[in-house]
This record gives C-alpha cells, sequence and structure tokens, in this order.
C-alpha cells in the first residue's frame, strides 16, 4: 500500500512538471531595475510576472537594494510586469518574447502618486501580493477557489502559507496565533473559528504579519515578542448585507453503521463599526467542531479561559503555576482525540464585536455537547524490580458533557493618557458518565486476576473569570507608566460516582492475592475561589533602556468535601476514604527588569522574589472535633533573561532563561485516597515541594520575501528541581498498585526543532521538511527503587503543495517518528516504537462545473516487543456539482472510510510500563449533502475598477 501511495505521488507529480513544462519549450531571462523619477533605486520593490489572461500571479521576486531584479528561466510567452512600492504608482507593461534568450528593461520609472493621478491607481493598485516589510498583502481574487469554499481552502492557495489536515495554520514558517476579521476578534482566539465559517467569497485581502502579543497591546510594553497573525479584509459589498452557509447530508445505515446525518450553518453581518455572526452544527459523523477552550471542557478538566493578561510581570504574567486539572474530580477520563469512537454533537453560538475609536466591546456565547461512546482494548507490559505482568483491558465509555460559555471584554481610552479594560470569561457545564471496565492482570506463574469494573458519574461545574486593567500614561516623561489590575476568579464542582467492582481468579491464587470487592456512592462538592491584584510601574531611562518593577498578590481559597459510603454496609461512611479539607494559599512576588531595546534587539535581565504559603487543615468529616494541619511556607527567587532580535530582512533571533514554579495541586497535598480504579489506588502526600524548572531556549526563524524560502531551527531544555513525579508502589500479590506523588530531582528534557520550505516552482509547487530530537530522563521510584525511564524520540517530515493550475491542487505529506524507551530497572524491557503517516488530498474540477476530492491516509504503528503492527488506510471522496449560474448552490456526495479499516491506534509509555490501545471508531459511510451559500448585497463603488 505505502509503495502503491508513493508511486501515485511520483506520478502525479512528473506529470504535473510535464504538463507545465512542455519539451523543447524556449526559455529566457528577463530583468530590469526599478527606479523613481529621479533614477534613485527602489529597494525591495516587489516585481510580479502576471498572465494576461486573467491576472493570475505567473511568478514573482523582489528588487536587491539596487532595485535591479530578474526573472530567469521563463517559459516564452506574453505576460505583464507590474512592480509595486510604497507611495508610488504600480507600474505595468506588457512583456513578450521574441526568441531572445535575454530580455533586458532597462531602468523602469515608478512615479509619485498625486491627487490627479488617484483615478489612476484606483486602476492599477490590484496585484496578486504586496509585500511591505514583514507584512503579505494578498489580494484573494488572484487566487482562485471553487464556489463555496471557505476561507481554509483560500489560505491553501497562498503562497508561503500551509494548512494542515487539522486546520493549523503556519504562515512564513511560523505558527499563526490569531486570525481577525477586519481586525477584530472572531469569536474569541481561536484561528479555526474563522477560517473554517467565513466563506472565501467574501474576502478582498489577506494579509499576514507579525503583531505584538496580547500582554505588551495591556501593558505598553513592547518585549520584542510577535505573534504570526492572519487579517481577513472584506468585499465592501460583504459589509453592507448578510452572508452565510448552510450544509445539510445525510446517508443510510449499512454495515452495523445506523444512519449518518449532520447539519450546519453561519451567518455573519459586518459593517465598519459592528460585527455580529452566528454559527452552528449538528451530527452523529464525529465533527465535534469545537473550540480550543470548548475541546479542553470536553475533555474533563477543571481549569478554564484565565486571563493571564491581568497579571503584570516578566515570563508573560506566568510567574507560577497550579496544576489543578482534575482536582479531586470524580468524573471518567474521556480520550481527547478528536474523531475517535462514535459521537453525537452539537454546537452553536452567537458573536459580537462593536468597536469605535474610544470604545470597543466584545461578546460571544457558545455551547456545545457532546455524547461520545468509547469500546477500547488496552494491552500494557509491567516492569517491576523483581517481576514482570501483563494487563489487559476492556473497557466501553459513553460521556455525556454539555457546555455553555460566555465571554465579554469592554475597552475604553477615557482620554490621552488614561485607559480601561474589563474581560469576563465564564463557563456552565453539566455532564455524566458510564464506564463498564474489565481488567485482567496475569502473573509470571499463569495466575490470572480479573477486575470488573462499573462506574456512573456526574458532574455539575461552573466557573467564572473577571479582570479589570487599569493604565496611566504620564506627561512628565514620555514613556513613564503606571498600571494596575484586578480579578475574581471562582471555579465549583459537584461531583457524584457510583462504583462497583467485583473480582474473579483462576491459577495459583492465595487468600492474600485476593482483592475485596467495593460497591460504594462517592460526593465531591469543590469550591475555589481568588483574589488577584497586580501592580506595575515603567520607567525609561538613559536613551535606550527601560526599568519595570511590579508586584503580584493572590489569595486563593479552596474547600473540597468528599464523602464515600459503603452500600454494601448500610451505606456507612467510610472515614478512610473521605475527607474534607479546607486550604488558603497566600502568594506573593515582588520584582524588577531592566530592558535594552535599539535597532531591532530586544534584551531583558529581572530578577523576582517570590513568597507562597499554604495554610490548610483536613478531617474525615467537617464534623470533626480534630484537625490536621498543613502549614507549609516556600520563598523562591527567579531569575529570568529574555532575548528577541529583528536582524531585519525577516530575520529573527530569539531565547532566553527563566525559573518555572509549580505548585503541588490541592489533590496531591491532601492524603486522600481515590480508588475509582480499584487496581490503581491514588493517594496524596502533603510534604510535597514546589516544583522548580530551568529552562533554557534559542531559536531562529528567517523568511525571503522574494523567493518564499522559510527556515528555522531551534533548541531548548529543562532541568528540573525537586520534580513531583508519580512512584509506584505495586503489591507483588494483589498486583494492586498505589500512587503517591513525591519530590526527586534528575529529570530533564531536551528537545531540537529544525525545518525548511521553499517554492519547486512559484506558484506551482512548495516542499517543506521538517525534524526534531527529543531526548528525556524522568525518575520514579517503582517499589522503592528508583528508575530512570529515558526517552530518546526522532521524527522526521515533509510536506509537498501542488497547485499548478486552477483545475487541479494536491497536498502530500509524510511523517515517520520513532520512540526508544529504555528502564533502569529492568534493561531487558526496553521498547521501540515506531508511526509512520503518510497523507494525500486532490482536487479535480472537471467540465460542467464537477469536482472531485479525495484524501487518502495510511498509518504505521509498530511496536516488536509488544508484538503489535498496525496498518490502517483511511480513503475518502467527494464527488460535487456546483448549481445555477450564480453559483451559490451546491450538491455533494461524499463517502467516507471507503475501504472500511477505520480504527484508532495509540502506542505509549510510562514510568515502568509500555501500552497499545485500540479503539473502535466510526467507519464505512455514505451521505448526499446539499449546501446554499447566502451572497451579501451587492454594491459596487463608483469608481471604475475599485471593487
Amino acid at each position: 500500500m505505502k509503495k502503491l501511495f508513493l508511486l501515485a505521488v511520483l506520478c502525479l507529480f512528473t506529470v504535473v512538471l510535464q504538463a507545465q513544462s512542455p519539451t523543447g519549450a524556449s526559455r529566457f531571462t528577463l530583468q530590469g531595475r526599478a527606479v523613481d523619477t529621479a533614477a534613485a533605486p527602489l529597494p525591495s520593490s516587489t516585481v510580479m510576472l502576471l498572465s494576461p489572461k486573467d491576472s493570475s500571479l505567473v511568478n514573482f521576486t523582489r528588487a536587491d537594494d539596487k532595485g535591479a531584479f530578474a526573472f530567469k528561466n521563463i517559459k516564452a510567452g506574453s505576460y505583464v510586469l507590474k512592480i509595486s512600492f510604497v507611495g508610488l504608482i504600480p507600474y505595468n507593461q506588457v512583456v513578450k518574447s521574441d526568441g531572445e534568450a535575454v530580455v533586458n528593461l532597462g531602468d523602469l520609472k515608478l512615479k509619485p502618486i498625486t491627487k490627479e493621478l488617484f483615478e489612476v491607481v484606483v486602476k492599477t493598485a490590484k496585484a496578486p501580493l504586496t509585500i511591505k516589510g514583514d507584512t503579505i498583502e494578498y489580494n484573494a481574487s488572484s487566487f482562485k477557489v471553487p464556489a463555496g469554499s471557505t476561507v481554509e481552502d483560500l489560505l491553501r492557495k497562498l503562497p508561503g502559507v500551509q494548512v494542515d489536515q487539522d486546520g493549523n495554520i503556519r504562515a512564513q514558517g511560523q505558527e499563526v496565533k490569531k486570525v481577525t476579521v477586519d481586525g477584530k476578534n472572531f469569536f474569541g482566539n481561536d484561528p479555526k473559528q474563522a477560517t473554517k465559517n467565513l466563506q472565501a467569497e467574501a474576502i478582498t485581502k489577506v494579509q499576514v504579519f507579525n503583531d505584538k502579543t496580547e500582554q505588551a497591546k495591556l501593558t505598553g510594553i513592547d518585549d520584542g515578542k510577535k505573534e504570526k497573525t492572519v487579517n481577513l479584509e472584506l468585499k465592501e459589498e460583504f459589509k453592507k448585507g448578510g452572508f452565510g452557509k448552510v450544509t445539510a447530508a445525510g446517508g443510510p445505515a449499512s454495515n452495523n453503521v445506523s444512519a449518518r446525518a449532520e447539519a450546519k450553518g453561519s451567518y455573519n453581518k459586518f459593517n465598519a463599526k459592528h460585527q455580529f455572526s452566528l454559527v452552528g452544527l449538528g451530527n452523529n459523523t464525529n465533527q465535534q467542531g469545537l473550540s480550543r477552550d470548548d475541546y479542553q471542557d470536553f475533555r474533563g478538566s477543571n481549569a478554564y479561559n484565565s486571563n493571564q493578561n491581568a497579571d503584570f510581570g516578566f515570563s508573560g504574567g506566568n510567574y507560577f503555576y497550579f496544576s489543578d486539572s482534575g482536582d479531586e474530580g470524580l468524573g471518567i477520563p474521556v480520550s481527547g482525540r478528536q474523531g475517535v469512537g462514535f459521537s453525537n454533537n452539537a454546537a452553536g453560538g452567537v458573536n459580537y464585536n462593536y468597536d469605535t475609536k474610544p470604545k470597543k466591546w466584545s461578546g460571544s456565547y457558545y455551547y456545545n455537547q457532546t455524547r461520545i461512546e468509547l469500546d477500547a482494548e488496552r494491552r500494557r507490559d509491567n516492569t517491576l524490580p523483581q517481576n514482570e505482568y501483563k494487563t489487559e483491558e476492556n473497557s466501553n465509555q459513553v460521556n455525556f458533557n454539555g457546555n455553555h460559555r460566555v465571554s465579554a471584554r469592554y475597552e475604553q481610552e477615557m482620554d490621552s493618557l488614561n485607559s480601561l479594560v474589563f474581560i469576563n470569561n465564564s463557563r456552565y457545564g453539566i455532564g455524566d458518565g458510564y464506564l463498564s471496565r474489565l481488567q485482567n492482570l496475569i502473573r509470571s506463574n499463569g495466575a490470572t486476576t480479573i477486575n470488573a469494573t462499573e462506574n456512573r458519574s456526574t458532574q455539575r461545574q461552573f466557573a467564572t473569570s473577571n479582570s479589570l486593567i487599569y493604565r496611566h500614561k504620564m506627561r512628565s516623561k514620555k514613556g513613564r507608566s503606571f498600571a494596575a489590575s484586578a480579578t475574581y476568579e471562582v471555579n465549583t464542582n459537584d461531583a457524584t460516582l457510583n462504583l462497583n467492582s467485583t473480582n474473579t481468579y483462576s491459577g495459583p491464587i492465595t487468600t492474600a492475592d485476593r482483592l475485596a470487592d467495593i460497591h460504594q456512592d462517592q460526593r465531591n462538592n469543590i469550591i475555589r475561589s481568588e483574589y488577584k491584584a497586580s501592580l506595575q510601574f515603567v520607567e525609561p531611562f538613559a536613551k535606550r533602556f527601560t526599568w519595570e518593577t511590579f508586584y503580584n498578590f493572590s489569595l486563593r481559597n479552596d474547600e473540597v468535601d468528599r464523602d464515600v459510603f459503603n452500600r454494601s454496609d448500610n451505606a456507612a461512611r467510610v472515614d478512610s476514604l473521605s475527607l474534607y479539607y479546607k486550604n488558603n494559599y497566600i502568594y506573593n512576588r515582588l520584582g524588577s527588569s531592566v530592558r535594552y531595546s535599539h535597532k531591532g534587539l530586544n534584551l531583558s535581565v529581572g530578577l523576582a522574589g517570590q513568597r507562597f504559603s499554604l495554610d490548610g487543615q483536613f478531617a474525615p468529616d467537617q464534623t470533626s472535633s480534630r484537625f490536621n494541619q498543613i502549614n507549609r511556607v516556600f520563598t523562591t527567587f527567579i531569575p529570568n533573561v529574555g532575548l528577541n532580535y529583528d536582524l531585519k530582512k525577516n530575520r529573527y533571533l530569539y531565547g532566553g532563561y527563566n525559573v518555572s514554579v509549580q505548585i503541588p495541586t490541592s489533590r496531591d497535598l491532601q492524603p486522600v485516597i481515590n480508588n475509582s480504579n480499584p487496581l490503581f489506588i491514588n493517594v496524596g502526600n502533603p510534604n510535597l515541594l514546589p516544583q522548580l524548572g530551568h529552562n533554557l531556549n534559542i531559536g531562529f526563524n528567517y523568511f525571503n520575501p522574494g523567493s518564499f524560502m522559510n527556515a528555522y531551527i531551534g533548541i531548548n531544555g529543562t532541568k528540573y528541581v525537586n520534580q513531583i513525579v508519580y512512584s509506584q508502589e505495586t503489591d507483588p500479590q494483589t498486583l494492586v498498585t498505589t500512587i503517591t506523588p513525591e519530590n526527586l530531582s534528575g529529570g530533564q528534557n531536551m528537545g531540537s526543532y529544525i525545518g525548511f520550505g521553499f517554492p519547486l516552482k512559484k506558484t506551482k509547487a512548495t516542499l517543506d521538511l521538517n525534524g526534531g530530537i527529543n531526548l528525556g530522563t524522568n525518575p520514579a521510584k517503582i517499589n522503592r527503587i528508583l528508575n530512570d525511564t529515558k526517552s530518546q524520540n526522532y521524527n522526521v517530515g515533509a510536506r509537498l503543495s501542488l497547485t499548478p493550475a486552477e483545475w487541479l491542487t494536491f497536498y502530500g505529506n509524510a511523517n515517520y517518528n520513532v520512540t526508544n524507551t529504555q528502564f533502569s530497572i529492568n534493561a531487558n524491557r526496553d521498547q521501540t516504537f515506531s508511526n509512520t503517516n503518510w497523507g494525500g488530498e486532490l482536487t479535480l474540477r472537471l467540465p460542467h462545473s464537477l469536482y472531485i476530492n479525495t484524501t487518502m491516509n495510511y498509518r504505521i504503528s509498530i511496536n516488536e516487543q509488544l508484538n503489535f503492527d498496525q496498518r490502517i488506510p483511511l480513503w475518502n471522496a467527494s464527488l460535487y456539482h456546483i448549481l445555477g449560474k450564480a453559483k451559490r448552490a451546491e450538491i455533494r456526495l461524499t463517502a467516507i472510510d471507503m475501504l472500511n479499516r477505520n480504527v484508532a491506534v495509540s502506542l505509549n509509555r510510562g514510568v515502568n510500563y509500555t501500552q497499545s490501545e485500540t479503539i473502535q471508531t466510526l467507519a464505512r459511510y455514505f451521505t448526499i449533502g446539499f449546501t446554499y451559500n447566502m451572497r451579501g448585497v451587492q454594491a459596487k463603488m463608483r469608481r471604475e475598477g475599485f471593487y
């Protein structure tokens, strides 16, 4: 299968290149020099060759420092040469080769823009792309996509932009952090919401540039860090009326798979001051359509989107880290991989932005619900110092999660010196779950313990975060400023768990090897609240130096009431498993840093002292007469060095050193026993210390806007002190494992990455290559013996993009990843994992507005030690037809997993085990669907050529 796939890709690539370069076609070199009316050179001018037929982009480059440019090996024919430079009228000239090897156009003069020439500028300004410094602006109409395409389809066509199969975007070799519409946020900060829900035909320009981080915008301090940003500029006619898209599809039941159906739609109405958007979906085809934040909620996390931007200071405000995800939660863990298992999904939301110069207001509401069923099979090899054993597990999970999310942001410039920002993020979620699990423990002597567990759980969560940020610029000195912020957060979780566990045995099992059956009801009620405040003062001194000092305060209160009752003992309360505790955390940090900025160099050096105190008490019940106390104080000095260097000509050097502090979670500190999985018991440790991580990184990015070549390379490493690890004690008779957190030093991780991308043929073919190496050592104790788990991970990848003609696009990718894992307690159990993925997507336009789209993914997962070898080809295809003269409608026939081979497979490792996992997943089905595109009001501008 792999060889056939490679052969198909190579054949297609050869055909395309031959189609673009017919045998015997003569070639020539076109050169010239861009100058102004005084014959002064125009360095870095954007120079383009366009097709005279439809003005599509054929080739492009940038002039050198002397204004000179050259196009080599150009096929003989006629072209339109276009030169653009900021502040000057674009230059246009028809160029035709008459057989000469070199066509030298000499000096080409660009005239300055005057009022009298404005009409000429309007008529000639339209160009496929414009390069202004580190900003690239694409004219969307120059890059053809089928009618009804989304912005994601348009981005795939743009030179220098890549979109992977999950919708993640890279531009100029860097990950795109934010997508805005006319400069405004669209459904928060999730780039995919805009690219997947907006129509390509609504976009007139796509701008790619480096933007300041949100932290820099709020504090007013330019830290030199940049976020790659894409801004979508709407056509005027789409600002004057509503536009949107609705789709409905369905298919029959087949192969024991029930009927499939999906529906989704969006509606937008934008103008200069207002943006209004609606989105919605519903399906049973595993298309969850979640935003990044909602996806975290779906995974059962108690964490939510907190407002780190209100926390002043270096390290992006992340002055300490609470790892409280899932603390004391009783929800059943759900696999976070989208498309796994069988799911029914519904989601919908509304987004509104109001923007005037002194006031900006934005708000959104988003609801999503997912019911997912997971049938999993797991095989695990466990290593102990004295022996080995195997675990075989089969489980069935059915989980429902529904989340309401509301966000709001209000920003006002009270005057030229004072500004105020209010930010709110709130969420309310409910969920329930069912888990049936059969675990078989196989000893080396052949004896087995079969544990059957059935859990039913419910969760009800509420979280809200509210921040107010005030900033004042002082008249007395430019750059001098003061800022203050206040935040209130609350997070509640009310959870229940009904637990049933029974055991059967075979082989030579003694009484000591046997486990007790469990029939329990468990309840958890959690309330967390936090008050935070931050102050910041910025003072510029000398010419290129800025001094920043800051103070952070946090008061957090946790209250957890956990009750466990034995149903088999007349609902008697189990004090050994029950717990009530209250914790008060007080955090203070005072720090200062000095920043040097000059000619693109931004260097900061800082030091902060932080004091963290914990005042806690716990008892089996809140009515207990005696509470145990936990009183801890941690004081740490935190250094910070940051480097961001703009080397000009689109070259960037960055790096830094900092110390991260991870505070033990409430769950890890409390000596409570969690037995939701009777074979893996979790117990807290009140003697835990904070974990320190010494982090070092350095990297380099380069992008050539003339050739669209990009390269990046980087190295990062972390060395841990008092690393919080989860050691294990496995009873050699019952094989029940007790997991306890403790502090160990010696853990470290080091990683490197490299990437290189370049056009094989400009606007026609692009190749991107990447690779990386990651090395890690993680200690933990296994039955009180230190085990160092060492891992070595190597990965390489390639992506080929072919867009040779409007009627053909092809995207291919290949990735290979291998991981070697070594266990110091038993070298015989060392493991090697390998994962290989081949993928491709082909779209063909046929006559009569017919299109074919097909994708193929071939996944190979191998672990010889586990005798695991899975090879899964996934082939999808669709045939669709664009209907009507206005091309507003589409009918589509879709076949998913035509080979009926879809299954979710993964290989992973732990501190003393390696595991393979297989999850049954929605396989072959067919649908027929209809799509209708609602267009905006047509409103042509009076000036000719300006629409």
